[in-house]
């Protein structure tokens, strides 16, 4: 596997799938800090993204355009924030979000996980 960066979307396989998680071999985007990544640690945490997409559903999914080997729209799903192994993530990057796109998801994890004042 080549070297995660925080901000990239790659593939991984996320079976078994259980309940309302989701399953297969999807894009993920990494949310751990990048000085996590670069530590070596065995699992990273990630968001799943998905290809049905919901309007105005913020801050449980943010939209991520189709770009670099990304090809269809997106929406990530912000509830489902989860740790994997690292030998789940098998390829990529297929994208790269910029850091106004990032900023989003931030919040929208900062608010999913009740951290944001109201």
């Amino acid at each position: 596997m080549s070297k995660t960066r925080r901000g990239q979307v790659w593939l991984a396989g996320l079976e078994p799938r259980f309940g309302a998680a989701p399953g297969k071999t999807r894009p993920v985007l990494i949310v751990q800090s990048q000085v996590l990544v670069d530590a070596g640690y065995s699992s990273t945490l990630i968001v799943p993204l998905t290809t049905k997409l919901i309007d105005d559903a913020a801050p449980l999914r943010i939209r991520v355009p189709a770009g670099g080997r990304l090809r269809e729209d997106s929406g990530l799903l912000i509830a489902q924030l989860r740790a994997i192994d690292n030998r789940r993530i098998v390829r990529g990057p297929l994208a790269t979000l910029g850091s106004s796109l990032m900023g989003l998801v931030d919040e929208a994890i900062l608010e999913v996980l009740g951290s944001l004042p109201s």
